[in-house]
């Protein structure tokens, strides 16, 4: 994973570099992976409910509470802060993503994230039509390749490709738009019936089946998945490849149309921690961090919550009238008592994939190659990583300063162990290996890195899942709401699931 790296020991580095991890605590999760029983509580609580998980499901269970008068519940969480994998940082002063970074502008298809955006000032109907604060959408340029030695607009390879790779992008486009018009692909899914007929294969035998073999179309493909599910085309189902277009914009080819793959984003430069902060602001100490949920029991007059206060090194139980589950399936399964079938068949099958996510601090802007210029997203063709984010994108000083650039990358499900045991170095050295090559002063500029690890980051959404599915095991006194049961992670089905949940009476 680190190959070349070692290359790197005897070059000379800028002494003022520092850094360390950040983030989620590896440490506070393996507790409850090592631990053989659960002690009794010391302490009990009361509260009308109790939300188990703090991500984007939870707190949107919680503002969904809110809307109906129901104030008495407590949102407990593993983490300091509330997010989950959306949460942001700082790094000298500066903002920036530990996770999900973006927000795509939501369809018809996900009325509760429009009413968000509303509620957030971020939306307002403007003479019958609704217009986004664009202070709040990505601005231009967005996004860029290097590939062929420069930088070209956008991430599908142009620079030099054949006929043959366009009539490829054509045909692809065409698939594309037959999978769109069946109904089967929306955000977020209603239903996962439609889904089926793409579930029995992966997105590579998919595409062997329809002859669409052109390697740039191949690594394209590729690190789209990667991008959305960790993993690459390869493992997911054809059903997930043919999301990441079907379900938004299309795939639109050279020449189909001037307005190309762009779709509206809205980011920050915290990336989705912005709306995080947003809907946690009204919580108050409803919100309790470094809560380790141990044990979850659903009783004939209520729900047992059984925490360890990772501050207090206590067990204390949360009695509550019902709980809603917003924990990853994994967790879940260990947690609920006598969990039921549909629960453990979701962790039985469920694969995750591991993150990385590295905020490196600059001391002032890069030199820039040939081509396209400095753009918010920025893909390196070939590389193993995601590529990295401007943090500082939506600035709109005209004088440029210090900055942070977010690198991203999914290493794979084999990486694991490696990823608990490698120090920050090493993921600094690939990073510098990396990025050098088309930002040679990368290494003068830099002063500062945070690595952040997410060893269950997201659901894969490998084929048989969508065929297996079934809905939550909701009860009077239990409800389930994670982007698990979606099958794949995305705002808007964590923020809906964790929205319907919560505005169950």
């Amino acid at each position: 994973m680190f190959a070349g790296a070692a290359a790197l020991a005897g070059c000379e580095r800028p002494p003022e570099v520092t850094g360390g991890f950040a983030g989620a605590s590896f440490t506070r999760g393996h507790v409850l992976r090592d631990l053989k029983s659960a002690p009794e509580p010391a302490v009990s609580r009361r509260a009308d409910v109790v939300i188990a998980g703090a991500g984007i499901a939870g707190l949107a269970a919680a503002r969904a509470l809110r809307q109906r008068h129901v104030e008495d519940f407590v949102l407990l969480d593993l983490e300091d802060q509330p997010g989950g994998n959306a949460r942001g940082s700082q790094v000298k002063g500066i903002g920036c993503p530990l996770g999900a970074h973006y927000l795509p502008v939501p369809s018809d298809d996900a009325p509760e994230v429009q009413q968000l955006l509303e509620e957030l000032g971020l939306r307002k109907r403007v003479a019958g039509r609704w217009q986004y604060d664009e202070r709040h959408l990505c601005h231009a340029p967005q996004e860029r390749l290097f590939f062929q030695g420069s930088w070209q607009d956008g991430l599908l390879p142009l620079n030099g490709v054949g006929a043959s790779t366009l009539a490829h992008y054509q045909r692809f486009a065409c698939e594309v738009e037959a999978a769109r018009k069946t109904g089967a692909f929306r955000i977020p899914q209603r239903s996962h019936v439609g889904l089926r007929a793409w579930d029995g294969e992966t997105f590579a035998q998919w595409l062997d089946r329809q002859e669409l073999t052109d390697p740039q179309l191949r690594w394209y493909l590729d690190y789209c998945c990667r991008d959305d599910f960790g993993a690459g085309l390869s493992t997911v189902a054809a059903w997930a490849g043919l999301h990441y277009f079907a379900a938004r914009h299309g795939f639109h080819p050279p020449g189909a149309d001037e307005g190309g793959e762009r779709e509206q984003l809205l980011t920050w430069p915290e990336g989705n921690g912005w709306l995080v902060n947003a809907l946690a602001a009204p919580l108050g100490d409803r919100f309790r961090g470094g809560q380790l949920v141990l044990r979850i029991s659903e009783r004939p007059n209520g729900v047992a919550v059984d925490v360890l206060d990772t501050q207090a090194q206590r067990v204390e139980r949360w009695l509550a009238q019902r709980c809603i589950v917003a924990l990853p399936a994994f967790v879940a399964a260990r947690v609920v008592e006598s969990p039921p079938a549909p629960l453990q068949a979701l962790a039985a099958r469920t694969r995750y994939a591991p993150w990385v996510v590295a905020n490196l601090h600059l001391s002032g802007p890069l030199a820039e190659a040939p081509g396209m210029p400095a753009c918010w997203d920025n893909v390196l063709y070939g590389a193993g990583s995601l590529g990295y984010v401007v943090a500082t994108h939506q600035d709109l000083n005209p004088v440029p300063g210090p900055t942070v650039l977010t690198w991203y990358c999914a290493p794979g499900e084999a990486a694991r162990p490696e990823l608990l045991s490698a120090p920050w170095t090493q993921w600094r050295d690939r990073i510098l290996e990396e990025l050098s090559v088309p930002h040679p002063d990368l290494r003068a500029r830099l002063t500062h890195v945070e690595v952040a690890r997410h060893g269950h980051a997201m659901p894969i959404p490998v084929p048989g899942a969508i065929s297996a599915w079934t809905a939550p095991p909701d009860s009077a006194r239990m409800q389930y709401a994670h982007g698990d049961w979606a099958g794949y992670s995305i705002f808007e089905e964590a923020f809906t699931l964790g929205h319907r949940a919560g505005a169950r009476s």
